[in-house]
């Protein structure tokens, strides 16, 4: 039996050229960035970059701008991989127009403009509260351990340091005297025709690893001697204020300058530190989100290479009113950012604070932390299932699965804190990219012009 199938015609040629915007439908993420990149967004700062006219003519920015944003919503995030999909993906291909840049360029492009890149979030962000996915009703603060473009393996502790250095040291010293040794005999035996001054590249190279290792040496140093300061400056104030009141026990010890033996740096990307995270532990930075609960939208991110959240509540709430102009009402976190400094920093705020207590390390001691974490113990027990501080597992940690599970954003490109913290605001922006384009709003221009 005989079947008749639809005619396949795959050398036909076209009479006219299609538009590439035919590629996708009219519906499509690729036409949302495009509009979104050509009409409310403000390039000026990337495009003031391009004042010379010396040189071949650049790439348009904004057709740089949208292929990046688009590749960090599709969770393509190397610039190889970029320029890839440029060549042979129709949606990437309706971006560039049939005139892919090369992988150098995607790269070149995003390292110059990476901090004018992040800075879009801003942008991107008033727009979602215009379009009513942002109400700071409530606001859910967390933080996840990212890894860091280097691996944990190349890091070396404080205590193994010196070791290390003097070992390597003595064996370049033997190679140098056995070299030298050796130029002596061949001089005598066929003549001086050697400078003598020749090192073999593997020596060379010890040599490097020396002097790296001191340098990591003197930072932790540095950064010891910069804690016991400022330890030693904490207690000052406090001996200060405790003046006239009797205090049990004997005074503090001053703070030690010596770094910890098992401090470590790595010699990939000395601004990482080792983390702990569920899996184990990881190289890496401590990235934070703050989410709004009406869309999941990210109204304020930062990151660091600290292990601890604590210190980070008061700057990412101050942040939120930077970015938008007024704070949130409502501001839940766990255990991690409590202490009887930060819920003083949330009342200061006017902000209504559901920071988890933890629990006690020890029984009969009143469970643990001052009198604001004890109230805050019993408030969040007296709300139980309807308390707000429910919320706070149903926006972070959902946004962190699309951002690493979904989109598989799970190693930063880039090295040292300040560019890595620029890659994170890179990500949470393709993130309310995302949350601008499933609210179905209204025209970005009617947006734009408020």
């Amino acid at each position: 039996m005989s079947k008749t199938f639809r005619p396949w015609t795959i050398d036909q040629p076209l009479l006219l050229p299609p538009s590439v915007q035919d590629f996708v439908g009219e519906d499509h993420l690729a036409r949302f960035i495009l509009a979104l990149v050509l009409e409310p967004l403000d390039l000026g700062e990337i495009e003031a970059a391009y004042a010379s006219e010396r040189g071949q003519p650049p790439f348009d920015p904004a057709m740089m701008t949208a292929l990046l944003l688009y590749g960090y919503c599709n969770g393509v995030y190397s610039s190889r991989r970029i320029a890839k999909a440029a060549r042979e993906r129709v949606d990437f291909l309706s971006i560039v127009g049939l005139d892919p840049p090369d992988f150098r360029t995607v790269s070149d492009f995003r390292k110059r403009h990476l901090k004018a890149l992040s800075g879009l979030f801003g942008q991107v962000l008033k727009l979602c509260e215009q379009a009513g996915l942002v109400k700071l009703g409530h606001v859910a603060l967390d933080g996840t351990k990212i890894k860091a473009n280097a691996s944990k393996h190349k890091a070396m502790s404080y205590e193994r340091m010196e070791k290390r250095a003097a070992e390597l040291e003595a064996e370049v010293e033997r190679w140098l005297s056995a070299a030298e040794a050796a130029d002596a005999e061949e001089d005598r035996a066929f003549g001086r025709d050697k400078s003598g001054e020749e090192l073999p590249k593997w020596v060379a190279d010890k040599k490097k690893r020396v002097e790296k290792i001191r340098a990591a040496k003197a930072e932790l140093e540095a950064e010891a001697k910069a804690a016991a300061a400022a330890k030693a400056k904490a207690q000052a104030e406090e001996r200060r204020q405790a003046e006239g009141r009797k205090k049990p026990g004997r005074p503090a010890a001053p703070p030690s300058e010596e770094p910890d033996p098992k401090a470590q740096k790595n010699f990939t990307d000395p601004e990482s530190r080792i983390m702990k995270t569920k899996d184990g532990f990881i190289q890496g930075y401590n990235a934070q989100a703050a989410v709004d609960a009406t869309a999941q939208v990210i109204v304020a991110h930062g990151l660091d290479a600290k292990q601890s959240d604590q210190h980070q509540l008061a700057p990412m709430a101050d942040a939120i009113e930077a970015n938008l102009g007024k704070k949130p009402t409502q501001l839940s976190a766990d255990a991690g950012y409590c202490s009887d400094a930060n819920l003083t920093a949330m009342e200061e705020r006017e902000i209504d604070a559901y920071i988890a207590p933890g629990r006690a390390k020890h029984a009969g001691e009143g469970e643990g932390g001052g009198v604001r974490v004890a109230a805050m113990r019993e408030r969040i027990k007296a709300g139980g299932h309807s308390s707000p501080y429910r919320l706070r597992k149903q926006l972070p940690e959902p946004v962190f699965g699309q951002i690493k599970q979904a989109r598989g954003f799970r190693q930063f490109l880039l090295r040292g804190v300040e560019k890595v913290a620029n890659e994170w605001g890179l990500v949470c922006l393709a993130h309310n990219i995302l949350k601008l384009a499933q609210g179905r709003t209204p025209s970005l221009a009617a947006l734009a012009t408020g």
